[in-house]
C-alpha cells in the first residue's frame, strides 16, 4: 500500500500516537482541580476521561433539546410578547386614553424605558448569572415581570405607564443573557447558533401570533376596561403561570441536570471540551473582566449590536404606525404586521442553517444587511398613495430581515470568548449596547412625521451599512488572533494547525471513535476557567 493510500487515523488514534500523551493511559488520567477551575472540572476529576462517540453524542444531545429548548423558546416567546404589547395597544388606543401628547416624545419614551431599565441592570446581571443557580434565577425572574405586566393594566398616564415600563424591563434583563449563557453551557459551538436562532425567532412568531391576539382582545367589548388593559392581563398572567413551570424544570448546570443518569452528565461535560469555553465556574475574576474590557473583539461586537438595535428599537415601537401610515385601518394594520414576523423566523432561522453550514458568521451577517438596505431605500423614495400600498409592504418587509442579525453576533461573541466571567461581562457589555439602541431608536421617529418618518429611516440605513464595515474588521482581527496562537502553540511543541472538533456535528464525525479527542495536548486546558487570550490552544471564528 503507497503512502497516499494510508488510512487516516481515528481521533483516539491521533491521541495514541501523538508526542504529548505517552499512552492510552494517560489520556484517561482524571484532572486535578484547582481553585478557580470551572465546576464541570470537579465532576471530570471524580471520574476517569471517557471517550465521546457521535451515537453517544446524538442520544445526550436529544435529551438536551427536549428539556431545554422548550423553556427557552416559551419564555422568550412570552418576553417578546409582553414588551411588544405597547405598540398593539397604541394601536387600540393607548395614545388617546392615556392622554399621551401625539406631537411630544412620550411614547417614544414609553419604548425607550424597558431598554434603559434593562441597560442599567445588565452589570448586577453578569454577576448574579456567575453565582447564582441559573434555573432558579431565570424563573424568579419569569415570574416577577409577569406579576409587573398585570400591574400596567392600573396605569392610566404617562407617569405610571412609565413606572411599570421600567420595572418590567429590570426584570426581563436577565432573559437574554441567561439563555446565551445556557445556550454556552450546554451546547458545542457548532450546535450554538442554531440554538440561539431557535429561541431568537419568537420574536417573528410574536409578531404572527401576538398579531392575531391582540386582534382578537381588541374586539371584546368592555365597560370597565379598555383594550389595551385587556391585552396587559391576559400575557401578564400567561407569563406567570409559564414562570412556576420554569422555576421547576430548568437545571442549573450539566453536572445537575436530574434527567441526566450520572453517565450522561460527564457525556454531556465531555462532549463540550473541544469549545475551550468551560461550563459555570460560580466564581467571579476580576482579571476576566478587565480582559473583557480591553479586548478589541468586545468592542466590535458592541458597535455591530448597538448599530442593529437602534432600527430594532424603532420599528418594533412604530412598526404598526409605520404601516398604518400606508393608509389602512387599525385591525387591518395588526394583520398586515403579521407577514413581517414570518419574514423575521426565515431570516433568523435561514441565517443560523447558512452560519452552521458555512461554519462561519461574518458573510451571513454581511448578507442580512442588504435586504434591510434596499426595504430602507423604497420606503424613503416611494409616495404614499393607494396604489402604491404593494410597493411599501414590500419594502417594510424588506426590513424585516434585520432579527437575523442580533443572534449571529450574540453567537459570535460567545463562541469567541472563553473564560466564565469574561463571557458573562462581554455578553452584558453587549446587552448595554443592544439596550442603549433600542433607547435610541424609538425616538428617531415620532407619531407627528408620519408618513414618511424620514429622519427615522435615513439613520437606519446608515446603521446597516455600519454594520458591514464592522464586520469586515472583526474578520480582519481574529485572523490576526488565530496567526498569534497558533505561533504560540508551535513554541510549545503542540501542533500549529488543528482541526476545530467544536464546529464539527456529529454527522461530520461519523466513523470517528471520539468526538472529544485532543490534537498534540490541545483541549487540556478546556476546563481550567482561563480566558481565550490566554489559552493558546483556543481557536476563533469568523
Amino acid at each position: 500500500m503507497s503512502k497516499s493510500d494510508t488510512p487516516a487515523p481515528t481521533a483516539v488514534e491521533a491521541i495514541g500516537k501523538d508526542e504529548n500523551i505517552n499512552t492510552h493511559e494517560e489520556y484517561h488520567k482524571p484532572t486535578p482541580v484547582t481553585k478557580g477551575m470551572d465546576k464541570a472540572a470537579e465532576l471530570l476529576a471524580n471520574n476517569e476521561r471517557i471517550i465521546v462517540t457521535p451515537e453517544e453524542n446524538k442520544r445526550v444531545l436529544r435529551k438536551i433539546d427536549l428539556v431545554l429548548l422548550p423553556i427557552l423558546l416559551s419564555v422568550y416567546f412570552l418576553q417578546s410578547l409582553d414588551k411588544t404589547t405597547l405598540s398593539y395597544a397604541s394601536v387600540f388606543g393607548l395614545i388617546e386614553d392615556a392622554n399621551l401628547d401625539p406631537n411630544s416624545d412620550q411614547f417614544s419614551w414609553l419604548g425607550s424605558i424597558v431598554y434603559i431599565a434593562q441597560m442599567v441592570m445588565q452589570p448586577l446581571v453578569a454577576l448574579l448569572l456567575v453565582k447564582l443557580p441559573i434555573g432558579k434565577f431565570l424563573g424568579a425572574m419569569v415570574f416577577t415581570w409577569g406579576a409587573i405586566l398585570c400591574g400596567m393594566a392600573g396605569a392610566k398616564n404617562f407617569a405610571g405607564l412609565m413606572a411599570t415600563r421600567f420595572l418590567l424591563g429590570a426584570f426581563e434583563a436577565a432573559v437574554a443573557p441567561a439563555f446565551i449563557a445556557i445556550v454556552q453551557m450546554w451546547y458545542k459551538r457548532s450546535e450554538q447558533t442554531n440554538r440561539n436562532a431557535a429561541w431568537y425567532s419568537m420574536l417573528g412568531i410574536v409578531n404572527i401570533l401576538g398579531s392575531l391576539l391582540s386582534y382578537g382582545l381588541g374586539h371584546i367589548k368592555s365597560d370597565l376596561l379598555h383594550s389595551y388593559q385587556i391585552i396587559f392581563l391576559f400575557c401578564g398572567l400567561l407569563t406567570t403561570v409559564v414562570s412556576v413551570f420554569v422555576f421547576i424544570f430548568t437545571p442549573d448546570s450539566p453536572m445537575e441536570a436530574k434527567f441526566l443518569n450520572e453517565n450522561e452528565k460527564l457525556i454531556a461535560v465531555e462532549r463540550l471540551r473541544m469549545n475551550q469555553m468551560g461550563v459555570a465556574s460560580r466564581v467571579w475574576k476580576w482579571d476576566h473582566v478587565l480582559e473583557a474590557f480591553i479586548d478589541p473583539k468586545t468592542w466590535l461586537w458592541f458597535l455591530m449590536i448597538t448599530a442593529v438595535s437602534i432600527p430594532s428599537g424603532g420599528i418594533t415601537t412604530f412598526g404598526p404606525l409605520i404601516i398604518q401610515s400606508f393608509g389602512f385601518d387599525q385591525f387591518t394594520t395588526i394583520l398586515f404586521n403579521m407577514p413581517f414576523g414570518a419574514v423575521q423566523i426565515i431570516a433568523t432561522i435561514g441565517g443560523a442553517w447558512l452560519a452552521t453550514w458555512l461554519k462561519k458568521k461574518s458573510p451571513v451577517l454581511i448578507l442580512l444587511c442588504i435586504p434591510p438596505i434596499v426595504g430602507i431605500i423604497i420606503l424613503m423614495v416611494v409616495g404614499r398613495e393607494k396604489q402604491h400600498r404593494g410597493v411599501l409592504l414590500f419594502g417594510y418587509y424588506m426590513t424585516s430581515f434585520y432579527p437575523g442579525i442580533s443572534p449571529l453576533i450574540y453567537s459570535w461573541s460567545g463562541q469567541n470568548t472563553g473564560g466564565d466571567t469574561k463571557r458573562k461581562v462581554t455578553t452584558s457589555i453587549l446587552f448595554v449596547g443592544a439596550s442603549a439602541g433600542n433607547i435610541i431608536g424609538p425616538h428617531l421617529f415620532k407619531p407627528s412625521e408620519k408618513p414618511y418618518y424620514r429622519r427615522g429611516l435615513r439613520a437606519n440605513l446608515g446603521l446597516f451599512v455600519a454594520i458591514i464595515v464592522f464586520v469586515i474588521l472583526a474578520m480582519v482581527w481574529i485572523t490576526i488572533l488565530n496567526r498569534r496562537h497558533a505561533a504560540q502553540r508551535e513554541q510549545l511543541g503542540k501542533s500549529a494547525k488543528v482541526v476545530d472538533l467544536s464546529m464539527e456535528t456529529s454527522e461530520q464525525l461519523e466513523g470517528e471513535e471520539a468526538m472529544n479527542a485532543g490534537q498534540g495536548g490541545v483541549g487540556d486546558k478546556a476546563f481550567d476557567d482561563i480566558t481565550d487570550i490566554k489559552n493558546e490552544d483556543f481557536i476563533y471564528i469568523y
